[in-house]
C-alpha cells in the first residue's frame, strides 16, 4: 500500500519522519498530474507546494490551527491530504471538487480564495478573533479553550506579495503584534515571472545567501558594542537595513526567518515550529521552485499555471482545433492598431497571457506595462497616462475590475479620461467557479455616469468596438467572454461603430428578441427554433450597447411587437434586462418584458454550457417561454395544430 492510500486525514503525516514525508511528496505529484492531465488545472502552482503544504499539516493541528491558502490555486496538495484524494479526480468539475479552497467542501478550508493577496487580512482577523475569544473566557472566569495557543499560518506567494492589500494587512499586524505565521512562497512568479521593485527585493534575498549568514553575526556583533549613542543606534540601523535580510519585513513588525528551500522538507518544518514560539508576527521565506517534479511544468510554469487536459509524456495540451478565441482577437487587433497609433499604451495586472496582451508585449514593449496583482493602481495608472496625452487600455478580468470599482468612478469617469477598459472572461467562466464568473459587470459599469459600454456578438465585432472605444476620447468599456468565437472572418480594416446603436439581425413579428453580447446568439438561435419548430418569425437585435442603450430603435419596435425578450450573459440584478424595462416602462407599459440573465446567485463551478442550460440561459428556453405566451395570447391562430415533434 502506498503512503498515499494510508494517509487519509492530516493526523496522519504526524507518524511519518521527514524521509517519508519527502516519499510521500513524489506520490502526491504523481498521483496530481495523472488526474490534471484528464481534466486540467492550475498544476504548476500547487506541485510547488507539496513540501510546504506536507510541513504545515504534519506539524500544525488542522484546523484547529488555522491554515488559509492566498491564491488558492497552490491547494491540489492540501485537498489531496485532507480527505478529498478519493474525488480529486473531479476537481473543477461540475458537481466535483472547487479548484480553489471551498469552506463547504471541508472544515480545513478556511476560507474561500479565489483573488489574490487576502489571506493576510483574512489571518489577521482570525487570530484576533481567537484572542478576543479567550480574553471573553478568562474574564468570565473559564479558561481559552484547553488552555493551548491556537495557530494561524497564511501562504501567500506566486505574486500575491505585489498585491497592496497584503501590505496594508502587515501594516496592522506589525501594530497589534499579531502573532501570525506568514509563509511567503517565492517562486519569482505570478503566471509569468513577478515584475516591480518588490519583485527585485526578493531577487535580492534570494541570490544572495551570503546575506543571511550575514544577519546572526552581524547583530551578535552590534549587541557587544558598549553604550551606543543615539547617532551610534542610527548607524547600527542603517547598516542592518543595508546587510541584514528581510529588513523590510522587520521594519514593518515581523521575525523575519529566511531564506528556507521549500523543497527541503526537514528545514520547513524546523522553521514553522521556531515560528510558533516566537510572540509577535512572523514571516518564514520559502524559495520554490513552481511546477516542481514534472519537467514540462517546470520548464514552462506560465502554461501550466492553468492548463487543458494533456499529454503527460509530452505536457502538450489535448485540444481541439476551431476558431481563434475572443481573448486571441483582442490581443491581435490591439497589437495591430498600435502599430498604426502610438499613443496606444496596454496594461494589464499580471494577466499578459491570460489577457492576450503577448502580442502586444512583444511587438510593443515600451509601450506595454505590467503592474503585478494590483487592479487598483492599474487602472489609476492608465488615468495618468491619459493625463499624459497617451490612449491606454486596461485589459483586465472582468471579476477582477471589481477590486477597481472606486477607481474607476473617482479616477477615471469623474475626470472624463480617455481611458478603454477590455474586460474578459465576462459571463460565466466554467471551471474556476463563482470567484471567477465575470457576472456583475454589466450591472455595475451601468451606474457610472458617462462611461460607454459596449459588448460583441462576435470576434471580428470586438476588434471593431475596440477600435471604436479607443477613438471615443473618453471613458469606454468592452466586455466579452471567454471562450472561442463564432469563427467569422475577421476585418481587414476597423470601423468606427455609431456610439449607443444597435443592430436589426432579422426584422419578424410577434416578439422581439434583444440580445447583448453572448446573448445575440442565443437569440439568433432561439428566433431559429422557432422558425423551424413553429414558424414564428421574431425580430432579432443586436443592442451592442449596454450604455448609451438605443432607445429609439427599441421603442419603435416595441410599438410593433406583442412581446420583448431581452437575453444578457450577466446578472438579473440591474443589468441589461432591467434597463430595457425601465425605457419601455414610461412608454409601452402594456408590452410584457422577459429577461434570461445570471439569477440572483453565485453560481458553481463547472462545465459552461451546463452551468448555463441548469440556469435557463438557453436557445431552448427562449424559444419555449416565446413560443408558450404567444400560445397564451393567441398570436397563433386557435385552429392551428402544433406539428408532430412540437413541445
Amino acid at each position: 500500500m502506498s503512503l498515499l492510500e494510508q494517509v487519509k486525514s492530516p493526523a496522519g503525516l504526524k507518524r511519518l519522519n521527514d524521509h517519508e514525508l519527502g516519499l510521500l511528496a513524489d506520490e502526491i505529484r504523481a498521483f496530481m498530474v495523472n488526474a490534471v492531465s484528464k481534466v486540467g488545472g492550475h498544476l504548476a502552482p500547487s506541485l510547488g507546494v507539496v513540501e510546504l503544504t506536507l510541513a504545515l499539516h504534519s506539524v500544525l493541528d488542522s484546523p484547529r490551527d488555522r491554515i488559509i491558502w492566498d491564491v488558492g490555486h497552490q491547494c491540489y496538495a492540501h485537498k489531496i491530504i485532507t480527505g478529498r484524494a478519493h474525488e480529486f479526480h473531479t476537481i473543477r468539475q461540475h458537481g466535483g471538487l472547487s479548484g480553489f479552497p471551498h469552506p463547504g467542501e471541508s472544515p480545513h478550508d478556511i476560507v474561500g480564495t479565489g483573488h489574490s493577496s487576502t489571506s493576510i487580512s483574512y489571518g489577521v482577523g482570525i487570530k484576533e478573533a481567537i484572542r478576543l475569544s479567550s480574553a471573553d473566557d478568562t474574564a468570565a472566569g473559564g479558561e481559552a479553550e484547553d488552555g493551548e495557543r491556537r495557530h494561524v499560518a497564511v501562504v501567500i506567494g506566486d505574486g500575491a506579495l505585489t498585491g497592496g492589500i497584503a501590505y496594508e494587512a502587515m501594516n496592522q499586524a506589525g501594530h497589534l503584534k499579531t502573532p501570525l505565521m506568514v509563509i511567503l512562497n517565492d517562486n519569482q512568479m505570478s503566471i509569468k515571472p513577478n515584475v516591480g521593485a518588490i519583485s527585485q527585493y526578493l531577487n535580492r534575498l534570494r541570490l544572495d545567501p551570503t546575506l543571511y549568514r550575514l544577519r546572526e553575526e552581524f547583530e551578535h556583533g552590534l549587541e557587544k558594542i558598549p553604550g551606543l549613542s543615539r547617532a551610534g543606534r542610527s548607524l547600527k540601523e542603517s547598516m542592518k537595513a543595508f546587510l541584514v535580510p528581510g529588513m523590510l519585513f522587520e521594519e514593518m513588525g515581523f521575525a523575519y526567518i529566511g531564506i528556507v528551500d521549500g523543497h527541503d522538507i526537514k528545514s520547513l518544518r524546523k522553521s514553522i515550529r521556531a515560528a510558533m514560539e516566537i510572540e509577535r508576527p512572523v514571516l518564514i521565506h520559502i524559495k520554490t521552485t513552481k511546477g516542481k517534479g514534472y519537467e514540462p511544468a517546470e520548464a514552462r510554469p506560465d502554461t501550466f499555471h492553468g492548463i487543458a487536459p494533456f499529454q503527460i509524456s509530452t505536457g502538450k495540451a489535448i485540444r481541439k482545433p476551431g476558431p481563434i478565441t475572443y481573448t486571441e482577437a483582442f490581443g491581435q487587433g490591439l497589437a495591430r492598431m498600435a502599430a498604426d497609433d502610438e499613443k496606444i499604451v496596454a496594461i494589464t495586472a499580471a494577466m499578459s497571457s491570460g489577457t492576450g496582451l503577448y502580442h502586444f508585449e512583444k511587438q510593443h514593449p515600451e509601450r506595454f506595462f505590467d503592474v503585478g496583482i494590483a487592479e487598483e493602481h492599474a487602472v489609476t495608472f492608465a488615468a495618468g497616462l491619459a493625463i499624459g496625452g497617451y490612449k491606454p487600455v486596461v485589459a483586465i478580468y472582468s471579476t477582477f475590475l471589481q477590486r477597481a470599482f472606486d477607481m474607476l468612478i473617482q479616477d477615471i469617469a469623474l475626470q472624463e479620461l480617455p481611458v478603454v477598459l477590455a474586460l474578459d472572461r465576462a459571463g460565466l467562466v466554467g471551471d474556476d467557479g463563482p470567484t471567477h464568473h465575470g457576472v456583475f459587470d454589466l450591472a455595475y459599469l451601468r451606474l457610472v455616469p458617462g462611461l460607454t459600454v459596449m459588448a460583441p456578438r462576435d470576434e471580428a465585432e470586438l476588434q471593431h468596438m475596440i477600435y471604436t472605444a479607443i477613438d471615443l476620447g473618453r471613458p469606454a468599456a468592452v466586455r466579452y467572454p471567454r471562450m472561442a468565437g463564432r469563427g467569422v472572418a475577421m476585418p481587414e480594416r476597423y470601423e468606427i461603430l455609431p456610439t449607443g446603436k444597435g443592430e436589426i439581425l432579422d426584422q419578424g413579428e410577434g416578439a422581439l428578441l434583444l440580445g447583448i453580447g453572448t446573448g445575440v446568439g442565443i437569440c439568433m438561435r432561439a428566433a431559429r427554433l422557432l422558425a423551424e419548430r413553429h414558424g414564428l418569425r421574431p425580430t432579432v437585435v443586436n443592442a451592442r450597447f449596454l450604455k448609451p442603450l438605443d432607445d429609439s430603435l427599441i421603442l419603435d419596435l416595441a410599438a410593433e411587437h406583442e412581446l420583448i425578450v431581452t437575453v444578457e450573459e450577466g446578472t438579473a440584478m440591474g443589468g441589461f434586462g432591467v434597463a430595457v424595462r425601465e425605457l419601455l416602462s414610461a412608454r409601452h407599459p402594456g408590452i410584457p418584458v422577459r429577461s434570461f440573465a445570471i439569477p440572483d446567485a453565485f453560481v458553481p463551478h463547472g462545465n459552461r454550457a451546463k452551468l448555463l442550460r441548469g440556469i435557463g440561459l438557453t436557445p431552448e428556453g427562449v424559444a419555449g417561454y416565446v413560443r408558450d405566451r404567444l400560445l397564451i395570447e393567441k398570436v397563433i391562430p386557435a385552429g392551428r395544430k402544433l406539428v408532430s415533434g412540437e413541445e
